[in-house]
């Protein structure tokens, strides 16, 4: 445990990716089997355990601090693991290897938990509780992305990271066999039918940087506002997987239902209502559920826009151009009215296509993506064959009511704020943000909440009304779970308005009017809106790219 606690500990304060990875490698290098393996299903987040809960934990804190004492020492610290592994008093007995941990996590009843995790806790030191709680817990919180840590497995030599990603979702921890593959062994078999494989992944631009380009080179389409999925049916099998290869197919019987064809085809996840796409709110009902009722799937019917094709009929298309994947997409029979295709737009300069962009025929359309007519497919996000330009996100003045600390780096920093506008007589909250600012805003913005509390309810402080925050957001909702009635997609803070006061922040009818109005105007298209005239503000140029 001292080792994978130092690993988490020294990947927490490395901001550099090159640095992660160089962690990462070294750890799986030097740490023999099962614990390696384990320690990268707790990074790639495959690590199934019992669910250790925030309520369980303050059980045990309960029966050993003082109420007050703990509750003190929480919010100064503010993370739940770190409070108590800092607090905890304990004789440091030997190490325990990260295998036996896991194993003790998920061969423990329900109610032998609390007492087996307290004698974990007694004989480790203040670093491995901590690394042992956030095991537990499943939030490691080190900045890590699961494909980073994969990546950090193909530097170690031998299979490449597609390679890697090609069976990682047959595979089970501790994965024994890829680590032997990767030192020179075979290549695993695959454990199941109908595989994920990497998703390709387009990166942003703006019109400048299209300019350099030669339009005639490109195709365009939109960007819906689903999610991105792949759906694959294979040998009698078939599976919807997210874009990080999470299956998702017991939320969605319907479009399983619907994949009548034998390939891997890679689109947007949408609900059609009405002949038309509904919002993203719609799809978030389906949404990271184990089953869905009947009532949901009338109410909420998923389809899927194919945008292309990876394999058909067992020929592997990725190596093909995009034009040649094309053809046979078009020429392919999906036998249902819940999948169709993404059509190509009609562009003959990038000024025209800016002029789509700046008036799409859908309010869920979230943009454009160009696409190489001479790419291939390659998993990941290579730099150049596919590009995007997402609407610009619309943009409130909010005040700051309520702040709490946040996780991991950002514990000692009350960094997650809740804003709210103008109506009803007072603030309304309309949501809350965890980025967005930079490490020396963070610290004034942390400074200003201390210095202008004026309530506490447990970790959160209510402060007074005196500081404006710019909240850039990608489109809004109604909401009936919101106090406010609206639910903002995506929120995160754009600028610290320290220039402005509170009593001219927006009210809560400005955000109402951006649910019938949610598309962006382009600034560079043109005949652009103007966005004063419209009642919408739109964010600065070099935030929305």
């Amino acid at each position: 445990m001292k080792a994978f606690a130092a690993l988490l500990e020294r990947l927490a304060f490395t901001p550099a990716r090159n640095a992660k990875l160089q962690l990462v490698q070294h750890y799986l290098e030097r740490t023999p089997d099962p614990d390696r393996g384990y320690a990268l299903a707790a990074l790639t987040g495959e690590l199934k355990l019992r669910t250790v809960t925030p309520g369980l934990l303050r059980g045990l804190a309960a029966e050993r601090f003082d109420e007050v004492l703990f509750n003190l020492s929480h919010d100064f610290v503010g993370d739940l693991a770190e409070t108590i592994a800092l607090i905890w008093k304990g004789e440091p007995a030997g190490d325990l290897r990260l295998s036996d941990a896991v194993h003790l996590l998920e061969t423990t009843g329900k109610a032998g938990l609390p007492a087996a995790i307290a004698g974990v806790l007694d004989r480790l030191g203040p670093s491995e509780r901590l690394a042992f709680l956030k095991l537990a817990t499943g939030n490691l919180r080190v900045g890590l992305s699961a494909r980073l840590a994969r990546t950090a497995l193909a530097q170690m030599g031998g299979p490449t990271l597609p390679d890697i990603e090609e069976i990682w979702h047959g595979l089970m921890p501790p994965y024994p066999e890829l680590f032997h593959w990767i030192e020179g062994g075979p290549r695993p078999e695959r454990a199941a039918l109908a595989p994920f494989r990497p998703v390709m992944l387009s990166t942003p631009t703006d019109l400048e940087e299209l300019r350099a380009l030669d339009p005639t080179d490109y195709w365009a389409e939109w960007k819906w506002d689903g999610i991105r999925v792949q759906a694959v049916a294979e040998g009698g099998t078939r599976r919807l997987y997210s874009r990080t290869g999470e299956d998702i197919s017991a939320a969605f019987p319907d479009v399983i239902e619907a994949m009548n064809f034998d390939g891997a085809a890679d689109g947007e996840l949408i609900v059609r209502r009405a002949g038309g796409v509904a919002t993203f709110n719609d799809l978030q009902q389906r949404l990271n559920r184990k089953g869905v009722s009947r009532a949901l799937l009338g109410s909420h019917p998923a389809g899927l826009r194919v945008y292309d094709l990876l394999v058909w009929q067992g020929r592997d298309l990725r190596g093909l151009p995009l034009t040649e994947r094309r053809t046979v997409l078009e020429g392919a029979d999906f036998g249902s009215g819940r999948i169709d295709i993404s059509p190509l737009l009609p562009f003959a300069t990038w000024d025209d296509l800016a002029a789509l962009r700046a008036d799409p025929p859908d309010p869920v359309i979230e943009g454009v993506m160009m696409k190489r007519r001479d790419s291939p497919y390659i998993g990941g996000r290579p730099r150049g064959p596919w590009v995007k330009r997402k609407r610009d996100p619309l943009v409130v003045d909010a005040v700051l009511m309520y702040a709490q600390r946040g996780h991991g780096k950002r514990s000692g920093f009350y960094s997650d704020s809740t804003f709210g506008l103008w109506g009803g007589g007072g603030l309304v909250p309309v949501g809350k943000a965890y980025f967005g600012f930079t490490d020396e805003e963070l610290r004034e913005l942390d400074r200003f909440v201390r210095n202008n509390t004026v309530d506490r309810f447990g970790p959160v402080r209510a402060v007074s009304p005196g500081l404006v925050l710019e909240v850039a957001f990608e489109g809004v909702n109604r909401s009936a779970r919101h106090k406010s009635g609206v639910a903002m997609r995506f929120p995160r803070i754009s600028r610290i308005r320290w220039d402005k006061p509170a009593s001219e922040a927006d009210r809560l009818e400005t955000l109402e009017a951006m649910i019938d109005a949610p598309n962006a105007f382009a600034a560079d298209a043109p005949d652009a809106p103007d966005a004063a005239r419209a009642g919408i503000r739109h964010g600065r140029k070099k935030r929305s790219e």
